[in-house]
């Protein structure tokens, strides 16, 4: 019996990150540092600490939240937020380090593209930061969604790996062009995982589903949906190593080493939603 590459994709990345929240709640390899963070430590990296701006008071929904984290700083920040992430296995942990953080935050189990019928209200800020969208087959879907959930003169904030470096992939030491530079939505990119970005390592390889989304197709969908560019900057950090040869820049951040030629890393962007 086959099966449609929609019911495919999801239940396998689905698997994969239920697979990957259970690993990283555990946090044995110190990537997330959960402790520190009960202890205080504010999660968010350089790029988006430096944007985000003043949030305290603000209706805030995370999208795609992982097990918590950002969500729980941004609560510690002042910000009433929402997270929501289409893992129970996330999700159970986010709540259980709500509380044990002694922190006011609302976890929502639910796929992103229902976010509207998961959730009421509309929202001051939605904010989505990095390894998102490229889970997501159909951006436009994606950015109605975003523009749906926020309140008219709300802003969105997005911060993710950028499209070109997407494109690349590191073998026998080279960065070379490996990816298309936009995915079809029915040939998605397959990768099998048996190391989580954190280090930690899989009982069993993990397979799962990417695709790439041009700058043009997340600023116009957005655009189209109803949302204004405000800015846009392109970062050369990731706060993962996306190839190998990556090295730390501090503060959780990693760069291409010494020599390498300087390419954009990641993309940030603000976008607001016109009055009514």
């Amino acid at each position: 019996m086959s099966f449609p590459l929609s019911e495919i994709w999801k239940k396998s990345n689905l698997s994969n990150w239920n697979k990957r929240a259970a690993l990283h709640i555990r946090d044995a390899t110190g990537f997330y540092d959960i402790d520190g963070f009960i202890a205080g430590r504010d999660t968010l990296y350089p790029v988006e600490a430096s944007e985000i701006g003043d949030v305290k008071g603000k209706r805030l929904l995370h999208l795609q939240c992982h097990f918590g984290l950002d969500s729980l700083s941004l609560a510690r920040r002042g910000a009433i937020v929402t997270g929501l992430d289409f893992s129970p296995t996330a999700v159970t942990a986010a709540r259980d380090l709500a509380a044990r953080a002694n922190l006011q935050a609302a976890f929502v189990e639910s796929d992103v593209y229902d976010a509207r019928q998961s959730i009421k209200g509309e929202f001051d800020l939605v904010y989505t930061t990095w390894g998102t969208i490229c889970w997501l087959p159909d951006i436009k879907r994606w950015a109605k969604v975003v523009a749906d959930m926020l309140a008219p003169g709300g802003s969105f904030y997005f911060a993710d790996s950028h499209p070109c470096a997407q494109m690349l992939d590191e073998r026998e030491g080279r960065i070379v062009p490996s990816f298309a530079w936009r995915t079809p939505v029915e040939k998605p990119d397959v990768f099998e995982e048996t190391q989580s970005y954190t280090g930690d390592v899989h009982d069993e390889a993990s397979t799962q589903y990417n695709w790439i989304h041009p700058l043009s197709d997340i600023i116009g969908s957005l655009m189209e949906a109803g949302l204004r560019l405000e800015t846009l900057s392109e970062h050369e950090l990731l706060p993962y190593k996306l190839f190998p040869s990556m090295v730390s820049a501090g503060h959780g951040m990693f760069r291409l080493p010494d020599g390498a030629v300087p390419i954009p890393l990641s993309v940030s962007l603000r976008m607001v939603k016109g009055m009514a």
